[in-house]
């Protein structure tokens, strides 16, 4: 298969899969939306859905938020995990929002990234599942995949988005970094992983991930 046929494969096998793309992450507008992302830093989405809505209780716009003191918002979401530095971003940059946005969440990387504990991926996932902007997230689900499928070296996250930006469509962004996620996690992950069942990989997989593999099942 050239490149481009690979490309071509993956696009039509996720569609197929997942004509409908659930967002992973409970929320109701980009404020909880950012929220939940931040909150989702090493941990886990079904970790988190159990915790934003005991915090959206609490305060699910960034006016109320500030009204709770940093010790308050860390108690709530300590089973996330990194909830000193967590809670402090939550509370920093709902003030943030407050002063300078008039409580609304901005629309680009560079103020979305200015905000306390919001990195490049979090602001890509709020631009794409919050305003609909063309953006490229890329997690451990798609840093793995991209690599297996031998469409990005590896080396880091910030090549693999530049390569996932290259070879996919931009008007498929938003749907196919979710696709590739879901993909992942059913039929690629990282441990357990049955080859047989991961279509995408066993079509056109990197030769030395396929060779381990197959070595490692011996």
């Amino acid at each position: 298969m050239t490149k481009q046929e690979k490309v071509n494969f993956v696009i039509n096998t996720l569609y197929k899969l997942y004509p409908e793309i659930p967002i992973p992450l409970d929320h109701k507008d980009p404020y909880t939306l950012l929220i939940a992302v931040l909150m989702s830093a090493q941990s886990t989405d079904v970790r988190v859905n159990k915790i934003t809505p005991l915090l959206f209780e609490h305060a699910d716009n960034p006016y109320d938020m500030v009204k709770l003191s940093v010790e308050e918002i860390r108690d709530i979401i300590k089973p996330v995990g990194l909830s000193p530095m967590k809670s402090k971003g939550i509370h920093g940059l709902s003030q943030i929002l407050i002063n300078k946005y008039n409580g609304e969440v901005p629309k680009t990387y560079e103020a979305l990234e200015a905000l306390p504990a919001v990195g490049h991926k979090t602001a890509a996932v709020v631009l794409s599942q919050a305003f609909g902007i063309p953006a490229f997230p890329v997690d451990t689900h798609i840093h793995r995949l991209m690599y297996r499928w031998n469409l990005s070296n590896g080396k880091n996250v910030v090549q693999t988005e530049k390569d996932a930006k290259r070879l996919f469509p931009e008007e498929l962004w938003n749907d196919l970094h979710l696709q590739i996620i879901w993909y992942g996690r059913e039929y690629s992950p990282a441990r357990g992983w049955d080859l047989d069942r991961d279509i995408i990989t066993k079509t056109i997989g990197r030769k030395s991930v396929l060779d381990a593999y197959y070595k490692k099942k011996k």
